[in-house]
């Protein structure tokens, strides 16, 4: 990735919110606050999924008229774009009919976008999570930073009047090195501290290999030559903390999130694709259903952007 293309990730002047409609009060807020911070352009959409424009007439025979659901979509939509021009941010709303995945991976191209936002669900017990097939399938099929907000991520009002953290969970692996490099100057543009976190097995399965834990682990000192690489960069911040920690990785990373009170949580790429991570390993996806604050998570490029599955073929978790 270039140094301008990094440059925009990290001050998008283009931000592309996905909306359900039942998300707005969570997403808007956040994407308000980015927008500000880099002056730039919001554009809200929704799309219209199939049976939207479905009615009945009144003998009960259902024929398609989206009009009464697009007029539906636009009034909702207004007073949040009404909002952000009362803030001088430019923002429009558009709604569009079609498949939804399918019209967010086009309207990011379209519009040129350099973020998009994502809501995400959670429902009943923690083995019960729910992120949505449509964000599953936005989240492998573009190639730009998505920032996901979950159902327990709140816009904290006291985060101006202290200290910004960004929390930046890395593999160590050679391909993290760019969501590293974007999380450092995203915490330069915020005035924040940056927080490297790398989670290493239970101490008692180390102990057992005789390798050497926490702050004598081979992973604190790559995470100090990582730290060095990217702190001398003239467009990353001035502080830059490390830390590791053993156990689970998604609860280790979200104990973190909660001690530091981070405003951003972002997760590094890795060699298997955000799916795969989200249908197995499944830490990226408890970090995404359970932050207290948005999670931005960023593709590995040597992925290739995968085709839309056939509709029987799509994973709902």
């Amino acid at each position: 990735m270039s140094d301008a293309g990094q440059s925009r990730w990290a001050q998008p002047t283009v931000i592309l919110v996905a909306t359900d409609l039942s998300d707005l009060d969570r997403l808007v807020p956040f994407a308000l606050q980015q927008a500000h911070q880099s002056g730039g352009r919001l554009i809200l959409l929704h799309v219209l999924g199939a049976g939207a424009g479905i009615v009945a007439d009144p003998v009960g025979m259902p024929y398609y008229d989206p009009t009464g659901a697009i007029d539906f979509a636009i009034k909702t939509l207004e007073p949040w774009r009404m909002r952000a021009r009362a803030q001088d941010i430019a923002c429009d709303a558009v709604v569009r009919e079609g498949q939804a995945a399918q019209q967010i991976v086009a309207a990011t191209r379209q519009f040129k976008a350099h973020r998009l936002f994502l809501g995400t669900r959670s429902r009943g017990k923690v083995s019960k999570l729910l992120l949505g097939s449509v964000a599953e399938q936005v989240l492998r099929s573009v190639n730009l930073p998505v920032i996901t907000v979950g159902p327990e991520a709140h816009l904290d009002a006291a985060s101006d009047a202290r200290q910004r953290v960004v929390l930046h969970a890395t593999t160590l692996r050679e391909t993290s090195s760019p969501s590293a490099a974007l999380a450092c100057e995203i915490a330069a543009h915020q005035g924040a501290k940056l927080v490297l976190l790398h989670v290493l097995p239970p101490i008692e399965e180390m102990e057992r290999e005789h390798l050497p834990t926490g702050l004598y682990s081979t992973a604190m000192r790559e995470l100090s030559i990582l730290a060095a690489e990217i702190g001398a960069a003239e467009s990353c911040c001035a502080r830059v903390e490390t830390r590791v920690a053993h156990g689970h990785p998604a609860i280790e990373i979200l104990a973190a999130s909660a001690e530091l009170v981070a405003d951003l949580i972002v997760l590094g790429s890795t060699h298997r694709s955000v799916l795969h991570n989200l249908t197995h390993d499944r830490t990226v996806y408890r970090v995404l259903a359970h932050a207290r604050c948005p999670v931005l998570t960023l593709r590995d490029e040597e992925e290739e952007t995968a085709p839309f599955p056939p509709e029987h073929d799509r994973i709902s978790l």
